[in-house]
């Protein structure tokens, strides 16, 4: 199951105080170009091969999370599973991924997943490629996008869940050997998801430009579809969380002004078309960019994502940089990158007291990662347009600094940090023993079925299977973690986590320039 989480700012960066932690102790494509970094460890080859093993475990997670009939199966302990998804609607919803340790397809945060992959490909896919990880992270892309597409049958039709979480959460067993029912839930002009739709909306488009030149028919079905949900979001507006309450335990969605911006944004990129532009940056900009207070990005709010997606139209358009709502896009996304900053004035004071940004108990790491991957992002920008510095209420600050940044909370995830462990499963020498997940705790030749397996949670024995590339949820805020399997709030892994620890560590394989346009 995914965190609870709110939209809202970080309010001043104040840090949510939590008893249980207390209680536990451009038209045109450039060539990437190598840029030498100032900071000696970001130019070292030691750490730069760091970056790439860790992403070739990371990358791995996807296929662990894999739905449907399994091609090319890399992991021996998982196999077929959840075939008949969508059969009761006549469609095939087989594919996908499973959202975390259980066996529910969440698209909200799955969708997320997708559009985060693409822009980490989109920005960092020749380093991907150096390491041998751009084909799969397209492959896993795809089996998303695959399961996306036919998830929306009909313009105003979109499926966003399989699988009834009250039930899936009272069963502990394999996804192979799942029995409970699998129920579909759709959004539709009736009972209309704004954000859910949207966020597909930017998923589509996203990967639309991945496999642009890869598969330039699978591409334009991909953008045929954003198109179709971005017009469904934006024509049939609610909030999908009021209008179908049982999802709300699960995956609440806080308001979706941000899902439409970041989705228009996106088929902004994919399509050249000044429509889109003028959607992010006209009226509704002004009633959802909430410009000026900095957020934090995650499944749930996309603001800071949006901010420095545009700021790359502001570093590399000049035909519309000057546009006054572009330049408020790129002044809150280095209100953002300030906050992160440990040395500038406005930075938060939400975070460890080894420096790892911490914001909630639950899934703590994804906010770190995700503020990490946008910081390297930002830092690439600079570095690319020639931006030698920023501003920090009178500071400057260069890509250098915020590329230091990245580095200390991917370092932290990796293994420097108070406990000495790698919170990535499978790196290093000490990592969880003990993940919050179903199919890693169950032997693969046990005779369980979803009554019979719990005594797999509860037994004291490691996992009999390495869910190898998983981001667990990480430390408490006093940076201590019980490895339990009990322990969802920390052993718990994400789907969405491994999408942005991916494009941590890509945008970390080497220093370099990234492309001016995507088209």
């Amino acid at each position: 199951m995914g965190e609870k989480s709110k939209k809202g700012g970080w309010c001043g960066w104040i840090i949510v105080l939590i008893v249980a932690a207390a209680a536990a102790g451009a038209i045109v494509v450039l060539v990437m170009k190598k840029h030498k970094d100032s900071s000696s460890d970001a130019a070292s080859g030691a750490s730069e091969k760091k970056y790439g093993d860790a992403l070739k475990i990371a990358m791995q997670f996807f296929d662990v999370q894999k739905s449907g009939k399994l091609v090319n199966n890399k992991i021996p302990w998982r196999g077929d599973s959840a075939i008949k998804d969508g059969s009761q609607e006549k469609l095939d919803l087989s594919q996908g991924m499973y959202d975390a340790g259980d066996h529910m397809k969440f698209n909200f945060p799955m969708a997320y997943t997708a559009t985060v992959l693409s822009w980490a490909i989109l920005e960092y896919g020749d380093q991907m490629k150096g390491v041998g990880q751009l084909e799969p992270a397209q492959d896993s892309l795809k089996w998303i996008t695959d399961y996306l597409i036919n998830c929306h049958p009909k313009d105003n039709v979109l499926y966003i869940q399989v699988g009834d979480a009250n039930a899936d959460h009272k069963c502990w067993d394999r996804p192979e050997d799942i029995t409970e029912a699998r129920p579909l839930i759709q959004i539709n002009a009736s009972t209309p998801g704004t954000e859910v739709a949207a966020e597909t909306a930017a998923a589509m488009a996203a990967a639309s430009l991945v496999f642009k030149s890869k598969n330039s028919g699978y591409s334009s079905n991909l953008l045929k579809h954003a198109k179709q949900l971005f017009t469904f979001a934006d024509r049939y507006r609610g909030t999908y969380s009021e209008n179908i309450p049982e999802v709300a335990t699960y995956y609440n969605s806080t308001g979706y002004g941000d899902e439409l911006l970041w989705a228009a944004s996106w088929l902004y990129h994919a399509t050249g078309d000044q429509t889109y532009f003028d959607y992010a940056t006209g009226k509704n900009a002004d009633s959802f960019g909430n410009f000026g207070n900095p957020t934090w990005f995650s499944w749930d709010n996309k603001l800071a994502g949006t901010q420095v997606l545009l700021s790359r139209v502001s570093f590399f358009n000049s035909k519309v940089s000057n546009s006054d709502t572009l330049q408020e896009y790129r002044k809150t996304a280095e209100a953002v990158m300030c906050g992160l900053l440990p040395k500038s004035p406005t930075a938060t004071s939400s975070r460890t007291d080894s420096g790892l940004i911490w914001i909630t108990q639950w899934n703590a790491l994804q906010h770190p990662v995700a503020s990490a991957f946008l910081a390297v992002v930002y830092s690439d920008y600079m570095l690319t347009s020639k931006t030698g510095k920023m501003t920090c209420d009178g500071n400057e600050y260069t890509p250098s600094d915020l590329r230091k940044f990245a580095m200390s909370q991917a370092n932290y995830v990796l293994g420097d940090n108070p406990a000495k462990m790698s919170y990535l499963v499978g790196y290093g020498d000490k990592y969880p023993q003990y993940v919050h997940h179903r199919g890693a705790s169950i032997p693969t030749d046990a005779d369980t079925n979803c009554k019979e397996g719990w005594k797999y949670l509860d037994s004291t024995e490691p996992n009999p299977n390495v869910a190898t590339g998983a981001l667990v949820g990480g430390p408490f805020l006093n940076e201590t973690y019980i490895d339990s399997r009990n322990n969802s709030i920390q052993g718990e892994p994400t789907t969405y986590n491994s999408a942005v620890i991916v494009g941590l560590l890509s945008g970390l394989v080497s220093t370099s320039s990234v492309v001016q346009s995507f088209t």
